[in-house]
């Protein structure tokens, strides 16, 4: 019996071993798959035109030949529909051609539609951003909203054309009185683009969303950051510390708990964190409609009148005056920065009244700086596009890697 207890210890003893052996191992394979990841992470990172121009431009176009294949395919799947769009554009065409008393309702059409189509293209662009994000409510909503509010107070009046505008806003003949245009008045001139550049942005957070229910349904270990960064979140919420942290976890607790008002308190305030909503109830399996509803409200009606309000409140007439003088009242540089904004209201002030010709103040250094920052704006967002379909291609060329090196 001795011996047998003996030998039944010795037995025990190689067998805990390798547990700890293989538990080991197992955190060594955890870490090695962990470095790898960050290596080819880094390796995607590098992709830039100005590190790796050849290369860079090299795996964009591949990347854009397979996305065009592939939509092809799809298309080529869905050749019903694919019909019956283009049989649709085929009857609008005939129709827009025709010459009638109709055409006055087909132009007007036209251009509602193209002007809404415009503004729900820039909510998508500053949403999704293809790798950056595009703020397209700095570069042209909020500068809109701002130009209309100024008009609306110089004219006291908002019966200048209705949207889309000519290439300039021109006061009517007959102006209001003054003090007659009110917050309300100005919040109606300006909310239809308002309402289709929120709707963009509702779109826009789709993506996320989608990406994280596929990979719940699938049972897939997607190797999306945003989606690890979830996941390691959701693995170390107790012991988070940091204000960013936290308050990634307030938007994941309470998009979860409350559900359809948690997604609409979340979309309805300025939120940078909103991406993590949509993985968030992607992950949980959300019904699509409950958030893309509640997002749609939240971003196109209760966000989009905040943000609204405070650009006409902020581009008001004496608000402005206000700003302008408060400029002027800066020690030493106040009369030289106060000088271009006084001759920049002024030009815009001639322009509404049929100033004709171009005067000296037109071609002042504040709209120059404007128009250069749109610009160079554009042409980051584009070469953002090129890096970051760049660096889709060499994450599809290492998912293929790692499935080969699985097989063998």
């Amino acid at each position: 019996m001795t011996d047998m207890a003996a030998n039944g210890d010795s037995c025990d003893k190689p067998l805990r071993r390798t547990g700890a052996k293989d538990k080991q191992n197992g955190k060594f394979t955890d870490s090695t798959i962990r470095e790898r990841r960050q290596r080819d992470k880094e390796e995607r990172l590098s992709l830039v035109l100005w590190r790796r121009p050849l290369t860079t431009l090299h795996y964009f176009f591949l990347e854009l030949f397979i996305k065009l294949k592939e939509w092809t395919l799809k298309l080529w799947q869905r050749r019903g529909v694919v019909f019956l769009v283009l049989l649709l554009c085929s009857l609008f065409s005939v129709t827009y051609s025709i010459q009638g008393a109709h055409q006055k309702y087909v132009q007007y059409l036209e251009k509602r539609f193209l002007w809404c189509a415009y503004w729900v293209g820039l909510g998508i662009l500053s949403s999704v951003g293809l790798g950056t994000g595009l703020h397209t409510f700095l570069l042209y909503l909020g500068p809109h909203i701002a130009s209309v509010t100024l008009a609306a107070y110089e004219c006291s009046s908002t019966d200048f054309p209705e949207p889309p505008y000519p290439d300039q806003i021109v006061c009517p003949l007959l102006g209001g009185e003054e003090g007659s245009v009110s917050l309300f008045s100005i919040m109606s001139k300006v909310r239809l683009e308002a309402c289709m550049w929120g709707a963009g942005t509702a779109i826009g957070e789709l993506p996320p969303y989608f990406m994280a229910r596929a990979a719940r349904q699938s049972g897939a270990d997607p190797e999306d950051e945003d989606y690890e960064e979830f996941e390691e979140m959701l693995e170390q919420a107790q012991s988070a510390q940091d204000f960013v942290t936290r308050a990634k976890l307030g938007v994941q607790h309470m998009v979860q708990k409350v559900g359809f008002f948690g997604i609409l308190a979340c979309a309805s305030i300025p939120n940078p964190l909103f991406d993590l909503a949509g993985i968030t109830c992607g992950h949980f399996l959300v019904p699509f409609w409950t958030f893309f509803g509640a997002t749609l409200i939240g971003k196109a009606i209760v966000k989009m009148h905040i943000q609204k309000l405070f650009v006409i409140i902020t581009f008001s007439k004496h608000i402005v005056e206000q700003m302008v003088s408060l400029i002027g009242s800066i020690p030493r540089v106040g009369a030289s920065l106060q000088k271009p904004f006084s001759h920049y209201l002024e030009a815009q002030r001639n322009k509404l009244h049929h100033a004709e010709g171009r005067t000296q103040s037109d071609d002042n250094w504040l709209s120059w700086l404007f128009e250069k920052l749109v610009l160079v704006m554009v042409v980051y967002f584009v070469i953002s596009i090129l890096h970051s379909t760049a660096q889709a291609h060499a994450k599809r060329r290492q998912q293929r890697r790692r499935s080969e090196e699985k097989t063998k």
